[in-house]
């Protein structure tokens, strides 16, 4: 994966009310860490930011050229969005060396079609990998092409680039192909669904009828 150089600025606004005036200035409030290092709160810029995580993904490694004169390679760590908006709202960055090994989570991606009436379950869709931090893979291909129905792929199976070790439980599932329902089941199905729902219905319907013979007992009593 190929670094890309962003420039930053030192934040010196705190607090909710700072992040809300660094986003309102069209930057993303973050903080650069690691390596025995003094955290350095910094704002990046928002656009040039999302482009590079669009583009490489979560894992995108940075040349983050701070303002003071202070240059730092680092790999996202935490990125906190706004779901509404669709915006950044606050990074967290590792500072990394070159040479170094760090683990990351590496998104699966499945290519090809399993055999007819079958369906497909994801059961991990990213990978835990050791790799060194200028060497990060952007994805991992997996197969699933003419795969039968009851065949599973772990993560031991999943090829892996030269120079990633895999960090993952190996026996753990990534994909599992089970047989597509028949129409006959999909209507034994509806039709349970239905039953449950009209008894669902019947239980409400006795609850209210038997609600004012309960109030009537203590009129009869006092009578």
């Amino acid at each position: 994966m190929s670094e890309v150089k962003i420039s930053a600025e030192p934040r010196t606004e705190f607090g909710k009310g700072g992040a809300r005036r660094t986003r309102r200035a069209g930057k993303v409030p973050a903080v650069l860490y690691g390596h025995g290092e003094k955290p350095k709160h910094i704002a990046l810029p928002a656009r040039e930011f999302a482009a590079a995580i669009r583009r490489g993904g979560a894992n995108q490694l940075f040349t983050i050229e701070i303002s003071d004169g202070t240059q730092a390679l680092a790999l996202p760590k935490a990125i906190q969005r706004d779901p509404i908006k669709d915006s950044f709202d606050h990074i967290d960055l590792l500072i990394v060396r070159r040479g170094e090994k760090v683990t990351v989570d590496v998104p699966v991606l499945l290519t090809g079609e399993a055999a007819k009436n079958t369906l497909i379950v994801h059961e991990h869709d990213t990978l835990s990998v050791v790799a060194d931090a200028t060497r990060l893979p952007e994805s991992l291909e997996v197969s699933i092409e003419g795969l039968e129905a009851g065949s599973q792929i772990l993560a031991k199976d999943v090829k892996l680039p030269s120079g990633t070790e895999l960090a993952a439980d190996p026996e753990s599932i990534v994909a599992a192909i089970t047989a597509a329902p028949t129409v006959e089941q999909l209507a034994a199905e509806l039709g349970e669904t239905e039953e449950a729902e009209e008894a669902a219905e019947g239980a409400e319907a006795a609850e209210g009828a038997e609600a004012p013979a309960a109030e009537e007992a203590p009129a009869q009593a006092e009578a």
